[in-house]
């Protein structure tokens, strides 16, 4: 399931990002890249030794634990690796499928992956984050403060930046529910319960599609 969320940020956690963000703190890409992303990895990210790194990571984590449709959405039990990047004109990252397992002694588990966009469309060109499927590739490049989210398990990249700088952040999400059909269902159920409720309250109906999200949850879940 690809779908896109809107308004991630407010306009002055955004503003307090992008104000913090200093080209001189990013390294080159491929230090983070798998050994076959590297090939392909044209990108500047953010040291981790920067001193304001830490602090960007958990106002982007925390604004994404509070956002419903994220949460309904990818089921998550941790937000992880997550990577401020840079891509300046003649920068672009090859077609590639995240690993599967982040980290180096503790693993983590990539079941969503996520690009949150800092930049307006209109502050560069190129730059589209394509994701390959079944019925070709779809191209996505979003307003500032807009994320797209999308199976870890898909081939994707980024369109080479011909002009102007594009400001992403990047993450992925190990999730309760690793499947991402039953993610599907649990999203559907759960966006039909709440439609019921909003037009008719708590109906019989209400009740019998919360029982089955609540019963699918628990059979699925991974605590």
């Amino acid at each position: 399931m690809i779908f896109s969320i809107d308004d991630v940020l407010t306009p002055e956690e955004l503003q307090h990002i992008t104000d913090r963000l200093d080209p001189k703190d990013f390294i080159d890409g491929k230090l983070t890249a798998g050994w076959h992303a590297k090939l392909v990895k044209h990108n500047t990210q953010l040291t981790k030794k920067a001193d304001y790194t830490e602090e960007l990571t958990q106002k982007v984590t925390a604004a994404l634990w509070r956002h419903p449709l994220f949460k309904v959405a990818t089921q998550p039990k941790t937000i992880h690796s997550m990577l401020f990047s840079r891509y300046e004109a003649g920068m672009s990252y090859g077609s590639h499928v995240d690993n599967a397992l982040m980290g180096s002694r503790s693993f983590l588990r990539s079941d969503v992956s996520l690009t949150l966009f800092l930049s307006d469309p209109t502050d560069y060109e190129g730059g589209e984050l394509v994701i390959e499927n079944t019925d070709g590739e779809r191209t996505y490049k979003l307003p500032a403060r807009s994320a797209i989210v999308y199976p870890s398990g898909a081939l994707h990249r980024v369109a080479s930046v011909t002009q102007g700088v594009r400001w992403v952040v990047v993450a992925w999400v190990q999730s309760l529910v690793r499947d991402p059909m039953q993610r599907e269902i649990l999203f559907d159920l759960d966006t039909a319960r709440r439609s019921i409720f909003q037009q008719s309250g708590k109906t019989i109906e209400f009740d019998l599609i919360s029982k089955t999200h609540s019963n699918l949850l628990r059979r699925w879940a991974e605590v």
